[in-house]
């Protein structure tokens, strides 16, 4: 069971990186295809600014591209190897699955480009009430 505090939670539930406490996204679902790139401006909590430049999650192609091979190379793997199907099958599994998975690729890649720079803080909020109050 994943526990707060640690970067795979952030990663795999797409909350903010630094609390940990809000979804980065306005649908959870990454399936709703109109809202797949629609994030919140801000975390509500701890005020995190998810977009830090202009074209900020740019970078997370090149995740993109590395978490799209893993699921290729899974396809891969359960198509011929498992399964046993022929080559021409294997290859149209493999492309059914990256489309299939698309959205789901897409914000993984944004959780992990993301969580590269901004650490963990569990008195993110605390330390942001206090710096409103002062």
């Amino acid at each position: 069971m994943l526990k707060k505090g640690n970067k795979l939670y952030s990663i795999l539930t797409g909350t903010c990186p630094r609390c940990q406490k809000e979804s980065m996204y306005e649908a959870k679902n990454p399936y709703k295809l109109g809202y797949l790139f629609k994030m919140h401006e801000r975390c509500g909590n701890c005020n995190l600014k998810y977009k830090m430049e202009p074209s900020f999650f740019y970078g997370a192609m090149y995740v993109s591209y590395g978490v799209g091979i893993a699921f290729a190379v899974a396809a891969f793997v359960i198509a011929k190897l498992f399964i046993g199907t022929s080559l021409i099958n294997t290859f149209i599994a493999i492309v059914a699955t990256l489309i299939v998975f698309m959205p789901i690729i897409i914000r993984l890649s944004r959780n992990i480009w993301i969580n590269f720079f901004v650490p963990y803080d569990p008195n993110a909020v605390k330390q942001l009430q206090n710096s409103t109050s002062a």
